[in-house]
């Protein structure tokens, strides 16, 4: 098991690509904590993990909220004593055309996607440099890397915590940390819920690869760049999309 006894932080883990990398790291062997902000949500991946084999416990917290998260980082290493790996994977959408976009869209998800992101790092990073080791994932998107219409804010989003990856692997290599981002591109997740079918289909047909993501496939991705095989992969970005931007 490539992620024995390590101890990961997953953000958004109660649903789609939180929830399917909270169950693969604890299948990897490692105890995970699960973050999100419904119990509900936070219960049934931990149900899931543990119905996998693995060790998880659920911790509600909001990632705008830093007592919130310093109650996190207090669990995790009073529970386990350390923490090996955070994923910042907690995200929203509210999109608009520029000129329909407004301030509180565009600050929701900036709030949320990026100072979110700032904030659980801020929170597990004194841990790790105690430690002299640790991994940071940021979930980022291919539309943080090309951008897409109708999302200004989830793509300023997106750019910036790719921006952050590269600055705390320069920062924290020489303490044992590193940092990558994963762009996924079109995954299946409760997020598409809504989109109708043909539009659904319209873009796997997109796709060189005919098909959207599994979210399995991004936890894959993620349980990869927290393991010591990819103890040389830092400040780097990965694009997990089928081709599509090919």
């Amino acid at each position: 098991m490539r992620l024995k006894d390590k101890v990961a932080i997953i953000t958004g883990a109660g649903r789609g690509i939180g929830q399917a990398t909270a169950i693969k790291f604890t299948r990897e062997g490692a105890k995970v904590v699960v973050c999100d902000i419904r119990q509900d949500w936070i219960d049934e991946t931990v149900k899931l993990c543990q119905e996998a084999g693995g060790t998880a416990m659920g911790q509600i917290a909001d990632v705008r909220d830093m007592k919130s998260l310093e109650a996190l980082v207090n669990a995790t290493v009073g529970k386990w004593g350390r923490i090996d790996c955070l994923v910042n994977n907690a995200g929203i959408v509210a999109d608009a055309q520029l000129k329909n976009m407004t301030e509180d869209q565009f600050d929701r998800v900036i709030e949320i996607n990026l100072k979110g992101v700032y904030n659980c790092t801020r929170a597990v990073v004194n841990q790790m440099i105690a430690q002299q080791s640790g991994v940071i994932l940021n979930s980022s998107s291919i539309v943080g890397l090309y951008g897409n219409f109708g999302q200004t804010n989830y793509a300023a989003s997106k750019f910036a915590v790719i921006g952050m990856v590269k600055t705390w692997a320069r920062e924290l290599g020489r303490k044992g940390i590193r940092a990558n981002a994963v762009c996924p591109g079109f995954i299946s997740t409760p997020i598409l819920g809504s989109i109708p079918d043909k539009v659904i289909h319209a873009l796997e047909e997109r796709v060189p690869m005919g098909r959207l993501g599994k979210p399995e496939e991004i936890a894959n991705t993620f349980a990869f760049l927290a393991s010591d095989e990819a103890s040389y992969i830092t400040g780097a970005v990965l694009e997990v999309s089928g081709g599509l931007t090919l």
